[in-house]
């Protein structure tokens, strides 16, 4: 059967029509369905074919229907989640579970909003999955939104700029300066709807100016982020209070570590630097390697102003232009900071590795630094002989043995590491300009690294991974409770699409690899070189979980590692700040393994990992707004991009230069009724038998570009080169692509769902370490 279109006016009638035949409790024939409903005989046609396709409906014989059993058995089932809204209206709960997401029909939703936390009754289980219903909402976890204003004079509301919020919210308590229509504007909500149809309402916190201008656009990212750029004045006071240098008695208190030659090694531009490393050899090969982390945890104590602002913003957000610091500067540029030549308080990860960068013994020292250079990456690459680019630094020069020796011990971790499993993702990132004066962009490239400099990332970031591992080891032998970085196995519903895609773009790919770390890294090796390996590593990030904070350790799967932390930026981020006070606890024998601490932990754990999502998202929303900028001046124009991904809203379509990626809705690909299939792998017109699939080339010109909502729309002009899917194939190869397109859309449904429960796609994510 061929199922009928999926809107919302469907949904809501099917919805209506199985209440009525869960109340009369036995068949029912259709006009007296057609009678309580008072709707016409086809609309009612309609909404059956659509419950008979779902499993939800069984049709009887002499125009009679009854619910599928189980449509009709009655659920005590009763779970949370989080909902995350459709702009169509319908909702999914995710229950962070293993079963599949819950659908919430846009009738059920008793006045969730999105991103709620609630407590979901199932009602149903239909072949496309658990449908339920709202019983109560738990939690409000959308605080501030942002959007334009509306009306006149006297009665302003505000329109969200997120569709999957529900507006117009009517503004409550007095206007603030230059409220006015036409505005941007950011509110704080302040009463929720209790049933499915209230609109909230809240209060004004800031008129920031007209939409499109750039600074305004990221002014409002960022407030509605719950993103502060000034730090609350008790916190900078608190931190000013500390003055200029470390306290004399603090620095008698600890191991000293002046004698030490440790070196910083960070960009040109770095606003602070949090790590510092040395590295030795002996006559046998083995070596001895400092890790000095910034001391934090001495500065910004529990239950103080300091504390607390750390602790809401969990982590500093980088954007082109600038940063915002977890942080106030005087710490983090200044105190905290191992700059050059000044002492510092730092706790020292010194460890013994033999001549294959095993780990022998780690001990963890509180001591006292000084910097003996600043080196920067091109530096520590030109004296090492990886690039011939930049000017020469004569103190890098002067240490080219040393630097050779911790290249040599990074290369042999990093082997290590690749030899257990380890997985290395090579994603392409953008680099946008800014103008200074203007805040408008002037650039967006693909960001390109000479590959000698890149060597030189690789050689820090072995170190600090090294350090990470031995820290966490470390905290497990001496059971001192901490936070620990985790990352589970992939999903395996996501896996199975990322199979279909990889026979859709001809790759060898066996499933059971995923389930094997050192099976899947060998696989992501071979794809090294390959023209589709940008878009397979971004299918395989999305099939795996996002890596997060908790106390119970159950190893790193991205890393390989059966245990794992943050040890090492506790300057950006708020859970290496925790693992460094646990750290002191346990070096002044006073270590708290009380439940209560592990309860504040786990409840720091949760809390850092959502503002570290929320930090990405400012993120990428910022850089979207940028993009959307810059290509207003670039509508007109053709390109030739490659298909990176199919949504339900449409193909997005990558380009080089300018490195944007491009919205292709199904409309703009030409006089046809183009539809996907459900696994995200191709599109296909249904009178021309024309199919877009996933990785292929196109060329297109620029229609628009939103920076409401921070998208560029494209329209297809043709195939940039004959698609393999637009040649006429022999009957065979025909029938082949057919049954795949039908496998995809079965096993790719529930995929599918979860997609568009999300109502936008994740772009470039990578997996944070």
């Amino acid at each position: 059967m061929t199922p009928p279109a999926n809107n919302g006016s469907w949904e809501h009638l099917g919805h209506a029509v199985m209440e009525v035949l869960r109340a009369e409790g036995r068949a029912m024939h259709a006009a007296a369905i057609q009678k309580v409903l008072g709707i016409d005989r086809a609309t009612l046609r309609e909404a059956l074919d659509d419950l008979i396709y779902d499993g939800l409906v069984v049709p009887r014989p002499g125009q009679r229907f009854r619910l599928a059993k189980e449509a009709a058995r009655a659920r005590d089932e009763v779970v949370e989640g989080s909902l995350y809204v459709n702009p169509r209206g319908f909702g999914f709960v995710n229950t962070d579970g293993p079963e599949d997401d819950i659908y919430i029909n846009a009738d059920a939703m008793r006045g969730g909003m999105h991103r709620d936390t609630v407590r979901v009754r199932v009602v149903a289980e239909t072949r496309r999955g658990r449908e339920g219903e709202i019983v109560e909402v738990l939690g409000r976890n959308l605080q501030r939104v942002g959007g334009v204003l509306r009306g006149k004079p006297g009665h302003l509301w505000l329109e969200p700029d997120d569709t999957r919020i529900r507006g117009p919210i009517e503004i409550e308590g007095d206007p603030l300066d230059g409220a006015q229509a036409g505005k941007v504007a950011v509110l704080r909500l302040t009463r929720f709807p209790d049933f499915a149809k209230e609109n909230p309402r809240g209060e004004l916190v800031a008129v920031l100016g007209e939409p499109g201008d750039p600074q305004v656009e990221v002014q409002k990212i960022l407030a509605t982020h719950g993103i502060d750029e000034e730090h609350p004045r008790e916190a900078s006071d608190e931190a000013r209070a500390y003055g200029e240098a470390p306290d004399p008695d603090e620095i008698a208190r600890r191991a000293d570590l002046r004698h030490v030659p440790l070196i910083t090694i960070d960009p040109i531009d770095a606003r602070d630097h949090d790590d510092a490393i040395w590295v030795e050899r002996d006559d046998r090969g083995h070596y001895r390697a400092w890790v000095a982390i910034a001391d934090v945890s001495h500065y910004v104590r529990p239950g103080t102003a300091l504390d607390e602002e750390a602790k809401k913003r969990g982590c500093s957000v980088y954007l082109p232009d600038r940063a915002v610091p977890m942080l106030p500067h005087a710490l983090s540029g200044h105190l905290c900071s191992l700059v050059e030549g000044q002492d510092r308080l730092c706790l020292c990860a010194i460890l013994d590795l033999d001549a294959t960068g095993d780990v022998k013994e780690a001990e963890i020292v509180a001591g006292v630094m000084r910097s003996r250079a600043f080196l920067t990456y091109e530096s520590v690459a030109r004296a090492l002989g990886f690039t011939t680019e930049p000017p020469r630094d004569e103190r890098a020069d002067a240490l080219r043995h040393e630097l050779r020796v911790a290249w040599d011990l990074a290369g042999l971790l990093r082997k290590r590491r690749m030899r257990r499993g380890a997985l290395d993702f090579d994603l392409p990132e953008a680099r946008i300009e800014v103008d200074e004066e203007t805040g408008a962009p002037t650039a967006v490239q693909q960001r390109s690294h000479d590959p000698g400099v890149r060597k030189a990332y690789r050689l820090v970031e072995e170190m600090m991974l090294m350090a990470n591992e031995a820290v966490a080891r470390h905290v497990l032998a001496h059971d001192i409770p901490a936070i620990f970085r985790v990352h589970g196995a992939p999903d395996p519903e996501k896996v199975e699409r990322l199979s279909m895609a990889c026979r859709v773009l001809g790759v060898d790919f066996d499933p059971d690899d995923v389930a094997d770390p050192k099976r899947l890294s060998r696989w992501l090796r071979k794809l090294e070189g390959h023209p589709k390996q940008s878009i397979l590593h971004n299918l395989l990030l999305r099939a795996m979980q996002q890596a997060s904070y908790q106390t119970e350790n159950i190893g790193h799967f991205g890393l390989a590692a059966s245990a794992y932390l943050h040890f090492t930026s506790p300057i950006r981020r708020y859970p290496d700040l925790v693992v460094h006070r646990a750290l002191h606890a346990w070096l002044e024998g006073r270590t708290d393994r009380s439940e209560e601490l592990v309860e504040q932990l786990q409840s720091d754990a949760v809390q850092a990992s959502e503002r570290e999502r929320t930090a990405m998202e400012a993120e990428r929303a910022v850089a979207d707004v940028y993009r959307a900028i810059f290509m207003k001046g670039h509508v007109g124009e053709r390109y030739e991009g490659r298909v990176t991904a199919i949504t339900p809203g449409g193909l997005y379509v990558r380009i080089e230069d300018p490195f944007v990626d491009v919205l292709v809705t199904f409309d703009g690909l030409g006089q046809d009724d183009y539809e996907p299939d459900e696994a995200g792998l191709m599109v296909s017109g249904k009178r021309s038998g024309d199919q877009v699939r996933l990785g292929d080339d196109i060329l297109l010109v620029i229609e628009d570009a939103s920076v409401l909502r921070r998208a560029v729309y494209g329209r297809r002009l043709a195939p940039a080169r004959p698609s393999r899917s637009s040649e006429r194939l022999p009957s065979k190869e025909r029938k082949r692509r057919r049954r795949e397109q039908a496998l995809a859309q079965e096993r790719g449904r529930k995929a599918d769902k979860r997609a568009t429960k999300k109502g936008r796609r994740t772009k470039g994510n990578k997996t944070r370490h």
